[in-house]
């Protein structure tokens, strides 16, 4: 395996499967037995999984909702679908803690850098539930945060297309995709991977993107095997 221990990604919406909302158990259930494919390998993996197939905080204050009252009521989201991969990848027999952003003993762990460690390097899986615990941050940025606290070598973003585009391959037929790309050109042509100050963060610190599909089956585990899967983003 090229990567010893990662920070996956999820977005919310990529919960739903083919619902409009909501979590899918078959999606979920592919998503655990990836995830345990590459955990029975030695690859220690910590998670951060977002909200929006529940709740978007920024939606709620386009609609008038008070954005910070939005934002926790994201993070709730995030940690009822980390509750739900939790039991997912248990399911398939894989040991998983949920370390939350916010005080929620009952139901997760306070997030603590020095345990979550301990945990990876015990083998368990590491879910971050929460986001950053703070509003006006993305779980983007949670991720980046999480993986330089976690001293993670790489981040992988599953997302459901299969890397940087030109444009958006889903409504321009002729957007071409990236192998790999840099920080600044990312920056210089106006790429979408994260949002700025979850980028900026990786790029400070030296900490690589791959962007891939998630939703296609041995593509978590070819990422981490080395395979030119997705887009690399690096220095």
């Amino acid at each position: 395996m090229q990567y010893k221990r990662i920070l996956l990604k999820l977005s919310g919406e990529a919960l739903m499967g083919e619902r409009q909302y909501g979590i899918d158990p078959k999606r979920l259930a592919e998503y655990a037995t990836d995830i345990k494919e590459i955990v029975d390998k030695g690859v220690e993996v910590a998670i951060v999984i977002g909200g929006g197939n529940i709740f978007r905080g920024v939606a709620g204050a386009s609609n008038g909702m008070d954005r910070v009252q939005g934002d926790h009521m994201g993070m709730l989201a995030t940690v009822i679908n980390g509750l739900a991969l939790q039991s997912a990848l248990e399911n398939t027999g894989v040991q998983t803690r949920l370390q939350s952003a916010i005080k929620i003993n009952e139901v997760a762990e306070p997030f603590i850098r020095r345990r979550a460690i301990r945990h990876l390097e015990k083998g368990r899986v590491v879910i971050f539930g929460g986001g950053t615990g703070n509003p006006y941050f993305t779980t983007d940025s949670a991720a980046v945060l999480r993986a330089i606290e976690i001293e993670a070598n790489v981040i992988l973003k599953g997302t459901r297309v299969d890397g940087i585009y030109t444009s958006d391959p889903e409504k321009d037929k002729s957007a071409t995709k990236f192998d790999f790309i840099t920080f600044d050109d990312v920056l210089k042509k106006g790429l979408k991977v994260m949002d700025t100050t979850a980028f900026t963060l990786s790029q400070e610190n030296e900490l690589p993107i791959i962007v891939f599909d998630m939703n296609k089956k041995g593509n978590l585990y070819k990422v981490v095997s080395g395979e030119n899967v997705g887009t690399k983003v690096n220095l």
